[in-house]
């Protein structure tokens, strides 16, 4: 069984684009957002995915992910999916002897600059970059999943 463990932090300032590579342009969407099994199509530059995500168990939870022929993820992006859509760039910041993926959102998110980190094991030992503000692991707001119903641009007051 395949297990995703990540945290995830605000991004402050501009600092993290002096190491990051280039970015890759992410549109993705979801076919289910039900809390308990979410699926997840994605683009990420000329390769698709489906994702099925398991409820979340702290910082970690069931992932399974398949490619598949990006003309299918289009078109499930573009008829199948709930709107709206995320749009992202990932940018990939190496720290601390980590691979940190940070996300630049547009769209009905544009606004929101999220870091993650993805983890051996809930309880690894990480080194937090300076450029990452306050931890959202477990702030379910910041869940992609969730941005769909509840995009950034309509929160109340943000952070």
């Amino acid at each position: 069984m395949a297990t995703e463990i990540e945290r995830k932090f605000l991004v402050r300032g501009e600092l993290w684009r002096r190491d990051a590579a280039p970015g890759v342009r992410y549109r993705q969407g979801y076919l289910s957002i039900d809390p308990a099994r979410a699926v997840r199509v994605r683009l990420a530059g000329a390769d698709a995915f489906l994702t099925i995500k398991g409820p979340p168990a702290g910082i970690a939870r069931t992932e399974f992910e398949y490619p598949v022929p990006p003309a299918d993820a289009e078109f499930m992006l573009e008829r199948l999916c709930i709107s709206p859509l995320i749009e992202k760039w990932r940018f990939r910041v190496p720290f601390g002897g980590r691979i940190w993926e940070v996300d630049e959102f547009e769209g009905e998110n544009e606004g929101l600059l999220l870091a993650e980190v993805e983890l051996p094991a809930p309880d690894a030992r990480v080194a937090v970059p300076p450029w990452a503000g306050r931890e959202v692991s477990d702030d379910p707001r910041y869940f992609n999943v969730n941005l769909v119903s509840h995009p950034y641009h309509a929160w109340a007051r943000p952070g």
